[in-house]
């Protein structure tokens, strides 16, 4: 996963949720259907997907889905 667009279908395939890139700066209650558990199973597909472990609690401190993003593709 290198793009957003990437990130956006791997959120919307593996979470179920029909979100696009204008959801990626908005505050995770604002986002239509999301709740807790939709963050682990996204954390366990970001690490399936970059073959790499993603901080839990910089996650957890992660306001929107754009900084969960950046979390994941940063070295």
């Amino acid at each position: 996963m290198n793009t957003v667009d990437e990130f956006v279908t791997l959120v919307s395939d593996e979470v179920g949720l029909p979100i696009t890139a204008e959801h990626l700066d908005t505050g995770f209650d604002e986002v239509p259907g999301w709740d807790s558990v939709h963050l682990l199973t996204l954390v366990m597909a970001l690490e399936r997907s970059t073959g790499r472990p993603v901080s839990m609690p910089d996650l957890l401190e992660a306001p929107t889905l754009g900084d969960v993003y950046r979390l994941a593709v940063s070295p």
